[in-house]
């Protein structure tokens, strides 16, 4: 399935604005083929944007997943995109994924909250393993912070997960998780992994961009840089079947072994 990752930080603040940066990009990703666009983390609204957070919420079935249902069935391809999400008194950093003909595939909320402002402002998660069936392929969900705690991923490899979508807001100087770390996390869970950040300053914020999908032998089968851009590359799942096969990380598990990690 080949992927589009959108690595922009919108328009802080407005989510109109965002709503139309989104549905450009998913026609460009669209006209090159794509089958499925991902956004950074809080896309909907801006990451650095204080209370508002909590004024800009909307729940899981809001105006704004209406708006991009539309999108996503006009063009023809899945969309996963970042989001806070209200549910009654609660805000949680979400990131949601609608299918092609406009059906909300799945919600997932960030279980790791990184830093105070997070801690400030949002609820965290409780569950870690949210999945969907898309073009023939196990999507998993996760944001940011989440993957870099190796559990994390790891239950979604044992789950089955093919392709793990991870909305990211990540700071500088903290560059080497997207060059070094989400790769790794690929091949030792023999899963496809795209990783799309924001970029540019936000506030306090400096946000390195590097988005990328890597693949399980560990290659970065597209890596964007440090500006806004639209980058695509495949998820191929017959390459990713040959390498589970030739990977045996998986099925030489000891897990009597592991009682100590929890």
């Amino acid at each position: 399935m080949r992927t589009a990752l959108l690595q922009s930080s919108g328009r802080p603040g407005s989510v109109v604005e965002n709503l139309k940066v989104l549905d450009e990009a998913a026609g460009r990703a669209a006209a090159a083929g794509a089958g499925l666009l991902v956004t950074s983390e809080l896309f909907l609204t801006g990451y650095a944007i204080g209370d508002d957070v909590g004024r800009l919420a909307e729940p899981a079935d809001g105006d704004a997943a209406d708006a991009i249902a539309e999108s996503a069935a006009r063009h023809g391809l899945a969309i996963a995109y970042g989001y806070p999400e209200r549910d009654g008194e609660r805000v949680f950093n979400s990131v949601q994924l609608i299918s092609a003909d406009a059906t909300r595939l799945a919600n997932y909320r960030k279980t790791h909250l990184y830093g105070c402002f997070e801690r400030d402002h949002f609820a965290p998660g409780g569950q870690p393993v949210v999945q969907a069936e898309l073009n023939g392929l196990t999507v998993g969900l996760m944001i940011c912070y989440d993957v870099e705690f190796p559990e994390n991923v790891r239950a979604h490899a044992l789950a089955g997960t093919d392709l793990l979508l991870v909305p990211t807001a990540q700071l500088h100087p903290f560059q080497f998780v997207a060059e070094h770390m989400v790769p790794v996390r690929a091949f030792e869970n023999q899963m496809y992994v795209a990783y799309v950040n924001r970029v540019g300053h936000e506030g306090e914020f400096e946000f390195v961009g590097l988005s990328t999908l890597a693949g399980p032998d560990g290659v970065a089968r597209a890596r964007a840089g440090r500006r806004e851009e639209l980058v695509l590359a495949d998820a191929d799942p017959v390459f990713l079947a040959a390498s589970r096969e030739a990977n045996p990380y998986l099925t030489d598990r000891r897990p009597g072994l592991y009682g100590s990690l929890v």
